[in-house]
């Protein structure tokens, strides 16, 4: 039986253990969407981090702070399978080496498509960076709220957690983390 036909298998179980009757018309065609789903949803198992960074590093004589805010995300929760929806700002100092704006993007995505726990995907994207650029410093925040303290459990909903991994100059200069929090602080200009 192929990956795809034993996921399948599983969720048609799910629906009967549930008491869904699987062969209804609305979910007849459910098993192979949640298949689907859940391949595009844990897609960042395969694939490599160092790849996606070294396939845009660029030589630079930049040493500034270089930020990227609000990248939205999508992940999912390793202990309920529910969603974690945010954003991460991810800043690093360049040290010879930059890397094309749009991997940083592609590196969240990489982590939040595992299953996963904030605090964890957190530190992943900032080693990530740290180990492929050899930056000065990288500096990652994450907003994000957890369907699975908002739709069971406490359900406090709207409630926002918020977790940091810093290094290098970011953790121990404080001016450098302080610039870094300002930026990020500072409301974007209402024309983007």
């Amino acid at each position: 039986m192929s990956k795809q036909k034993e996921f399948e298998s599983a969720i048609t179980k799910v629906l009967e253990l549930l008491g869904e009757n699987p062969k209804r018309e609305g979910l007849l065609k459910t098993p192979h969407r949640v298949a689907k789903a859940w391949e595009f949803l844990t897609e960042g198992y395969h694939e490599d981090p160092k790849e996606i960074l070294n396939k845009a590093l660029f030589t630079s004589t930049n040493d500034e702070m270089v930020v990227v805010r609000d990248i939205e995300f999508y992940s999912t929760c390793e202990h309920h399978m529910l969603p974690i929806i945010g954003r991460v700002h991810v800043a690093y100092i360049p040290d010879g080496k930059v890397v094309g704006l749009s991997k940083i993007p592609r590196i969240v995505n990489l982590y939040a498509r595992r299953l996963q726990i904030q605090e964890q995907m957190t530190e992943q994207i900032a080693d990530a960076i740290a180990e492929t650029i050899n930056p000065k410093g990288v500096a990652v925040v994450v907003h994000a709220r957890h369907m699975c303290m908002e739709m069971r459990g406490v359900q406090k909903i709207n409630s926002t957690t918020v977790s940091s991994a810093l290094r290098g100059l970011f953790k121990s200069d404080q001016r450098t983390r302080s610039e870094f929090y300002n930026i990020i602080n500072t409301p974007a200009p209402s024309n983007f």
